[in-house]
């Protein structure tokens, strides 16, 4: 069981960081479940003087508990995290430590209260989130569980984005429209694609499966799946990249 897991894993933590014990209490011990730990930790780092912790938390497992979708999404985007990258060596350490995980973690609160029509509690969420962990995520934004937010700062994800499971975002990624555009006109990003650090996606584009964008990249047009592009603005490379892990997004071969 997955809550298991993290106990055990903090338990491993505090016995090695004995002056981390109240932190560990409060953020894991103190709870039964981790939707109840991950509401705990948002409450704490995005109360300001207007609106206080314990009523952040409040809201946010009011709405982590009205659907079970959401702790589903949530357990996917863990488990891609530990599988992704290499330098998540516990399943917790998202939970605890990543503010990608805990920004992407607002913006699931923040898409279901704008699903009930609760717009004000979903643009303060957002707004909060962007403050705290730099990353900007429009309430209304389709994004699928199992998703990776590395590093967070400066991500940009609008109001008509789409994004498939098992995608990978990098610092710096601004999905995008272009201009007062209407309807939709964010990217749609479909499952497998991983966005390199500093890549701006616009319009209402589809980057296919398995697709590379490499990092710096501008995407103003569709990209095939199974396909790497790079460049300003982003063009395919020479060779189709079949193993992720035998590519260095910084030699682009165009």
């Amino acid at each position: 069981m997955l809550w298991n897991t993290i106990v055990d894993e903090a338990q491993e933590h505090q016995k090695n960081e004995p002056a981390l014990k109240s932190y560990f209490k409060t953020v894991v011990f103190d709870h039964d479940n981790i939707l109840s730990s991950l509401a705990g930790i948002l409450g704490s780092k995005l109360s300001t003087d207007s609106i206080s912790g314990p009523s952040l938390n409040a809201l946010f497992l009011e709405v982590f508990e009205s659907d079970p979708s959401i702790k589903n999404d949530i357990e996917k985007d863990l488990f891609f995290y530990k599988r992704q990258d290499p330098a998540c060596k516990y399943i917790s350490t998202p939970l605890l430590f990543y503010k990608g995980f805990q920004g992407l973690a607002c913006y699931r609160a923040a898409n279901k209260f704008w699903s009930k029509n609760r717009i004000s509690v979903a643009l303060l969420i957002q707004n909060r989130a962007s403050e705290i962990f730099g990353v900007d995520i429009h309430p209304a934004a389709k994004i699928k569980g199992g998703i990776m937010i590395d590093h967070a700062t400066g991500v940009v994800i609008g109001e008509t984005a789409c994004i498939g499971q098992n995608v990978s975002i990098y610092q710096g990624v601004t999905l995008g429209g272009k201009g007062n555009e209407t309807g939709k006109r964010h990217p749609n990003i479909l499952e497998g694609a991983s966005i390199f650090a500093s890549s701006t996606i616009l319009g209402n584009i589809e980057i296919g499966e398995n697709s590379i964008i490499a990092a710096g990249s501008l995407v103003l047009n569709d990209v095939q799946e199974n396909t790497t592009v790079a460049g300003i603005p982003a063009r395919k490379v020479k060779y189709l990249i079949k193993n992720q892990s035998d590519w260095d997004p910084g030699d682009s071969s165009l």
